[in-house]
């Protein structure tokens, strides 16, 4: 704050001060309307109270977002990966291996199951696969298998090394 400099103390010739040494402050809160000074009350009253009402109300809302975000599972494997799967058990079941009787049922359903989810990432809606049992099988898996040649999956990798679908 700054002193009035018209309200300075005189000093007479001998260095000593007459007078009334009087000083008045510029900028004290006496020079300001009574409306600003209310609003400058409520706004220093009330700014704590909204500040913590508001952090109270949207914090754990915006943690939940950020929280559950996080928790949504992945939509699953890529396109590409399912094709590699579908690919490589092809290739097993058409070699016809000699083996156990548990590993052909067991090769043969992970087929049939990566069809189905190759299926399901191309948007073949209700595959024959899907509702085959059975003997009906092996021909669900044959018509399964069109349905995605048809929707532009090729099946068996081009020949020349390259594997794209």
């Amino acid at each position: 704050m700054r002193a009035d400099p018209s309200r300075a103390p005189r000093a007479d010739a001998a260095g000593t001060a007459t007078g009334l040494v009087r000083r008045t402050l510029v900028g004290v809160a006496g020079d300001r309307s009574p409306l600003v000074g209310l609003l400058i009350y409520l706004l220093v009253a009330v700014a704590p109270t909204l500040v913590l009402w508001v952090t109270l109300r949207l914090l754990p809302r915006a943690v939940g977002a950020v929280l559950e975000r996080r928790r949504r599972p992945s939509p699953g494997p890529s396109f590409e990966q399912v094709v590699a799967d579908v690919r490589r058990l092809r290739r097993e079941v058409r070699a016809g291996r000699p083996g156990s009787h548990v590993r052909q049922v067991a090769v043969f359903s992970a087929y049939d199951d990566v069809l189905l989810q190759l299926c399901a990432v191309v948007g073949v809606p209700d595959p024959p696969l899907a509702t085959a049992d059975g003997r009906d099988r092996a021909f669900a898996r044959l018509l399964t298998e069109a349905a995605l040649e048809e929707a532009g999956v090729a099946l068996d990798p081009p020949r020349g090394g390259a594997a794209a679908a």
